[in-house]
């Protein structure tokens, strides 16, 4: 099942590890097993799926399946995280070095939309598209049966099982789905109780150039992935679906299994791609699903299962979000979304929460590839945006619930692309740009390509390796681990190079900004993007260098380049208040004339959240405008923007606003029956930016300081919120009584010296490691 010149985090998936790296390394108050408590997190619905969107999600970070919950007929629509179409690939174009000095002069002089199509002619991406994560195809069950009765669905977050119930012909049946991290295959088991009594067959079907095979007890698929843009099919993948009868005659017809008579059906799963890393395709994807078949056929379901669901609350039960009870808990989701429009439901809100949780947890695991725009879930060859990396704010939002919500191992696989970004980015800044470094633009895919793509109103924009070296510093910042932030300061300082050599100086005043840029995917006058030094680019580079200059501080090292980084950040551009008292997105105020006056995107805010540089206690005058841009652009826009639109408001401190926001996201115009986020169509980032702010509404964490309950709504008078994170290493549990708090308790998970805010009261704790304390009372009072 091993190969030779396997990465090792991809070898250690394929043989079923569940750890998570060496650099990965978690604090002993992380790694310890969870208490075994019982949980009340499920989606539930009377009837089955008819629609994608409408079908529950299992994963276990590498493979996925939507399971509809079918009666006679039952799908199964599968993915393999590194199913994608083409294969190796450098999409920088040749002209681009020679034409990006006269795009940046074009700039200077005024002549935006000159310079913009002098960028769409000589220096966009070829090809200019990207490639698509794709669909494996469908595993299809069908039993001969009647009307059922007693029909019931429903996904377990905490034990990650699909189950549907119903009882046909005098007989109860029940199907369960699981997705196994520690033996990588998916797993069904259909059981009755009546002996004899499932008749069935099993199909499997693909949208690719492959072919299926009824093979003894098996389904063997072999197949090749697609060719997109001009870039041939590159991979191999094979699956192989085992099927186990209890009792009962199992027979082949065609490329199909038949069971009659069984009591019990067991089906494994296996699906692998010849990929092994951005520019090695080599791998044996038929022997891989061959080894793993025969390893999980060596364990029973139920045994499956039960390693399932520990290795799972090993994660999941870290953290327990409780906002009371409801009486929509006692409708079906896709009903209780709908009625929760007409009358507050604060325990769907925790429910939404708890499922982000899941859903981060079975998209991106140690050794997998990082949730894309659909987490692990598709079911198209040519799905919306290709569902790949979009790095000018929604991968991002992938992870900002990461580390408080207490799964840093989740964002190793995040970790892991932005260390092929920086080889492969490297490659493009020195060809595209002649710069040091390395350098993303706004979008990347299974083959790691950074080149600017799609149009550059749309691409031209070269800050996204810098912002996603914020997320490796956060993973820095909550862990404090210093070999983990000497692994990634190479990472850091390349990043830093790159501008270094490409910043630009504003002769009118002598500061530094980004050229050719935009911000992302806005237009300052009607068709033109393209710019010089929009406030989102200033205010990331100014993270960028202060966190590499801080490691390197810590690092003891690299004296003068840090001096160098804070230098330049000393001149870059500044954060400007316009006119209409908004913070301004970009060097001109023209945002009064902008097209789209309610843009999704509020790039220039990224200084409020997810940064902290604007702050309501140290920049009252940018924080006010950054508000009165929240005004302008309007509450309710897509899925993820709308998410975003919540942090921010909490970051502001306003509740009220935020939950109102936040009821918007929840109800059915943005939330699907399945609860995926709707952009529309379903994109995964809503989810994981709606539980992101959820979790600042209640618990705030910059440097050392952690603010408690600073955006409370009324619609929340009680409840408690466990096992959350703070920066620092510090894990915080909170409870509250009408509306006040009762109880705030800190665990360390090293030496530390925290200050905890409540409003204007404040308090300093200076913990050892794995000390507890607890905090009581609006006034912070010590028990």
């Amino acid at each position: 099942m091993t190969r030779a010149g396997d990465q090792p985090t991809r070898r250690a998936l394929l043989k079923g590890s569940v750890g998570a790296s060496a650099v990965l390394a978690l604090p002993e108050a992380l790694a310890r097993p969870a208490q075994p408590t019982p949980r009340a997190d499920r989606l539930w619905y009377e009837a089955p799926a008819t629609e994608w969107t409408q079908a529950l999600p299992i994963g276990n970070g590498r493979l996925g399946a939507m399971v509809f919950g079918g009666v006679a007929s039952e799908r199964l629509q599968l993915n393999e995280d590194t199913l994608w179409a083409g294969g190796p690939y450098d999409p920088v174009n040749p002209d681009a070095k020679a034409a990006l000095p006269e795009v940046r002069a074009l700039i200077a002089a005024g002549r935006h939309a000159e310079a913009q199509a002098l960028a769409n002619q000589r220096v966009m991406a070829k090809p200019l598209k990207q490639m698509p994560y794709q669909t494996v195809g469908d595993l299809e069950l069908r039993m001969p049966l009647g009307e059922p009765s007693a029909y019931r669905r429903e996904l377990d977050l905490d034990a990650a099982m699909a189950t549907t119930s119903f009882t046909a012909g005098g007989v109860d049946y029940v199907r369960r789905v699981i997705a196994s991290p520690t033996r990588q295959v998916i797993a069904v088991q259909l059981t009755a109780d009546r002996r004899g009594a499932i008749d069935l067959d099993i199909a499997l079907t693909t949208p690719h150039a492959a072919t299926v095979a009824a093979q003894g007890d098996r389904l063997v698929l072999t197949g090749v992935n697609g060719t997109a843009e001009g870039i041939p099919g590159a991979l191999r993948f094979a699956a192989q679906v085992r099927v186990v009868p209890g009792g009962g005659e199992l027979t082949r017809e065609g490329a199909k299994l038949r069971v009659r008579g069984a009591d019990t059906v067991t089906i494994l799963v296996a699906i692998a791609t010849s990929f092994r890393r951005f520019d090695d395709v080599g791998g044996d994807p038929q022997a891989i699903v061959a080894a793993q078949i025969a390893d999980a056929s060596t364990r029973p379901f139920e045994r499956l299962a039960d390693e399932t669901a520990v290795e799972h609350r090993r994660l999941y039960r870290r953290v327990a979000l409780d906002l009371g009870d409801s009486p929509g808990a006692a409708l079906p989701t896709d009903k209780r979304i709908i009625a929760a429009q007409q009358r507050d439901d604060p325990a769907l809100a925790a429910l939404y929460f708890a499922y982000a949780r899941y859903l981060l947890i079975c998209s991106s695991r140690p050794g997998t590839q990082p949730a894309n725009l659909q987490g692990i879930w598709n079911d198209s060859n040519k799905p919306a945006w290709e569902s790949k990396y979009t790095i000018n704010i929604n991968t991002e939002m992938n992870y900002w619930p990461a580390e408080p919500l207490a799964l840093p191992e989740c964002v190793e696989p995040l970790v892991a692309m932005v260390r092929d970004l920086a080889v492969t980015g490297a490659k493009t800044a020195r060809a595209m740009y002649g710069a040091r470094g390395w350098v993303t633009h706004h979008n990347t895919d299974l083959w790691r390509a950074t080149a600017p793509i799609d149009g550059a109103q749309w691409g031209l924009w070269p800050t996204g390796g810098a912002w996603l070296c914020t997320h490796l510093w956060d993973h820095y910042d909550y862990s404090r681990d210093p070999a983990f932030l000497d692994s990634i300061y190479p990472l850091l300082q390349g990043a830093c190079m790159f501008f270094l050599d490409t910043l630009v100086t504003d002769p009118a005043s002598g500061r530094l900004m980004t050229s050719p840029s935009i911000s992302p995917e806005n237009e300052h006058h009607k068709g033109v993007a393209v710019c010089a030094g929009p406030a989102m680019d200033q205010q990331i580079l100014r993270d960028l260098f202060d966190q590499t200059a801080r490691a390197a501080a810590i690092l003891g090292r690299d004296a003068d380049f840090a001096r160098e980084i804070q230098a330049a950040r000393a001149r870059l551009a500044p954060d400007r208040i316009g006119a209409q008292g908004q913070l301004q997105e970009w060097q001109e105020d023209w945002d009064a004339g902008a097209p789209e006056p309610l843009h999704r995107h509020v790039s220039h805010l990224y200084g409020l959240f997810p940064s902290a540089q604007i702050d309501l206690d140290r920049t009252p005058a940018l924080a006010a405008a950054a508000r009165r841009t929240l005004e302008q652009r309007g509450d309710e826009a897509t899925g993820w923007a709308t998410a975003w639109r919540i942090n921010l408001w909490a970051r502001l401190r306003d509740g009220e606003h935020a939950h109102s926001i936040l009821r918007f996201l929840l109800g059915p115009q943005r939330t699907y029956p399945n609860m995926f986020d709707a952009h529309p169509p379903f994109q995964i980032d809503g989810n994981f930016g709606g539980a992101r702010a959820i979790a600042e509404m209640l618990m705030q964490s910059e440097g050392e300081v952690i603010h408690a309950l600073p955006a409370l709504p009324a619609a929340w008078p009680q409840g408690g919120v466990s096992g959350l994170r703070a920066r620092g290493g510090c894990r915080v549990d909170l409870a509250w009584r009408a509306g006040k708090l009762d109880r705030l308790t800190l665990v360390a998970d090293r030496p530390g010296k925290w200050t905890v805010r409540l409003g204007s009261e404040r308090r300093e704790i200076e913990l050892a490691a794995k000390e507890r304390v607890t905090l009581t009372g609006a006034r912070l009072m010590r028990q």
